[in-house]
């Protein structure tokens, strides 16, 4: 039966329109991005094939094109287009943290921190750089690799912070592992950092650990 026969209650546009997005699932919501099925299956058939061949919703968003090309009913159109919705979703993020003080908005932080670097396979180190007020001047990643007192060096942190006269920092890396529980080395890293920063009166504000789930804030657990 065609999606167009189904109860208007049931078709997963309606029901998106009548209740909000976040009363569908993931099925739903990717078969309204998929628009159409294939033959013998609906949109929304498909989009449950999918899920199960990727394994879940954010294993599929985080495909590269030859993966996400590889399945039916999925090619570079589709793909291009799902890199586009993704990367709006990026900047309407950006937008929100660069209105409000950092500090004011935590949640949208850490949303735009997941948006930006749970999805790399290797680990980032990067900077929010804050103005007095705490809004948001520019994120910019500055080290790649394993991050760590030998690779990441302070006087770079310290040069960009000068260069985009910040008055605080929010530092952030990733764990690609998807466990976001601080090594021994990403304390001593935040205290020569803190410091480092401290000789041009940059304040470092926290140091968020990007894994699986909601980033972890070392300010919050007393580790600064």
């Amino acid at each position: 039966m065609s999606i167009r026969d189904w109860p208007a209650a049931e078709r997963p546009r309606e029901k998106l329109l009548e209740q909000g997005a976040a009363a569908l699932s993931d099925a739903e919501l990717l078969a309204i991005f998929l628009r159409t099925g294939v033959a013998g299956k609906s949109a929304v058939d498909l989009a449950r094939l999918l899920l199960s061949e990727f394994g879940s919703l954010r294993a599929l968003l985080e495909s590269d094109l030859a993966q996400f090309s590889s399945h039916l009913g999925l090619g570079p159109a589709k793909f291009a287009q799902l890199q586009a919705v993704l990367e709006m979703a990026r900047r309407h993020l950006a937008e929100r943290i660069r209105r409000d003080s950092a500090l004011e908005s935590p949640q949208a932080v850490r949303d735009y921190l997941k948006a930006r670097l749970r999805h790399e396979p290797h680990e980032l180190f990067a900077c929010l750089f804050l103005d007095s007020r705490h809004r948001v001047l520019a994120f910019e990643v500055l080290f790649h690799g394993t991050i760590d007192g030998a690779s990441v060096y302070p006087r770079q942190v310290v040069k960009r912070a000068l260069a985009q006269n910040a008055a605080a920092v929010i530092l952030t890396h990733n764990h690609p592992s998807g466990v976001a529980e601080p090594s021994q080395a990403d304390r001593q890293l935040t205290r020569k950092l803190s410091d480092a920063l401290a000789l041009i009166d940059v304040r470092v504000l926290d140091h968020f650990i990007v894994g699986d789930g909601e980033p972890l804030s070392m300010a919050e657990y007393g580790w600064m």
